[in-house]
């Protein structure tokens, strides 16, 4: 029976508002339409590999407060496996207002419970053997750091979100990685080069990667084997919502890397993935499944 992949990282309780243009100043603008669903980097990914037809476990933290509530019945309801959700006592979980404009792009803010305990003391790292593959964010960096490194002297993939991160988190935990997919902001970030190939090659030096990678949104997914720049474009949509389509790509290409899809077969695969999450207002609720998905492909 196929193992399970692991999902370790950052969940919030999201509220999307949509909008024809994201405010520049300080006036009151009624939005065209407003939902609430679950959010987080590696929360989503993990959402996304459940509608694809894997099976996945959340390992991260919240409050004991009613959004704790919502978040916990969210991810159940969505097929992910949430009995290492730590919810910590007295502590509020995690909360965004996300602006969403006509073109699909976004305006967030969120809220993180400055108090809420970051030690990553209680994590079943013992059982990190059991899965395929560990995703990760970098959100909660002392969590994400401990079950990155169990899963690597492990010999367990895995995959780093290279998304921006205040100084030294990235640092921190690409040594553990063994692949590292950047948005296009972490890539520059870290990459420390406007040239996308350069800074691929940089991130390869300063990491302990087998793969470094960057998604760049309707135009694909670029990849460096050797030091040749490879590329599998995307999917033309309408976009209407990007949110998530980065935590959409993420765990579909973890679990087509665990199903034995080469990189290039597996960036394919995610980037379709996420260009079809793209056509509906709603962040990861309109993740798709996978009939989708391969339909696209075909």
């Amino acid at each position: 029976m196929p193992k399970p992949l692991l999902c370790l990282g950052i969940v919030t309780w999201d509220m999307l508002f949509r909008l024809d243009e994201i405010p520049t100043k300080g006036i009151k603008v009624p939005a065209k339409n407003c939902v609430e669903v679950g959010g987080g980097m590696s929360a989503s990914a993990a959402v996304a590999i459940a509608r694809l037809g894997g099976k996945v476990h959340f390992w991260g933290r919240c409050g004991d407060d009613p959004t704790g509530d919502r978040i916990a019945d969210d991810l159940r309801a969505e097929g992910v496996d949430v009995s290492n959700l730590k919810r910590i006592a007295g502590k509020r979980s995690p909360v965004s207002a996300i602006l969403i404009d006509r073109q699909g792009e976004r305006l967030v803010v969120p809220y993180y419970d400055p108090t809420l305990d970051p030690s990553p003391a209680w994590l079943p790292v013992d059982r990190i053997g059991d899965y395929a593959a560990v995703l990760s964010d970098v959100r909660w960096p002392e969590g994400v750091e401990r079950g990155l490194k169990a899963a690597h002297q492990a010999g367990v993939l895995t995959i780093l979100d290279g998304e921006v991160a205040p100084a030294g988190v990235v640092e921190r935990l690409a040594k553990w990685a063994r692949h590292i997919v950047f948005s296009q902001p972490g890539l520059a970030h870290y990459g420390e080069a406007e040239d996308r190939r350069a800074a691929l090659l940089n991130a390869r030096k300063r990491s302990s990667a087998d793969l470094v990678g960057v998604t760049a949104g309707a135009n694909g997914f670029y990849w460096l084997e050797g030091d040749d720049l490879r590329h599998v474009p995307s999917l033309k949509v309408d976009a209407v919502d990007t949110l998530a389509a980065g935590d959409v790509f993420h765990g579909a290409y973890g679990l087509a890397l665990t199903e034995g899809k080469s990189v290039a077969e597996a960036g394919r695969f995610a980037c379709v993935a996420a260009a079809l999450k793209c056509r509906s207002f709603g962040s990861r609720s309109t993740a798709p499944g996978r009939d989708e998905v391969e339909a696209a492909l075909a």
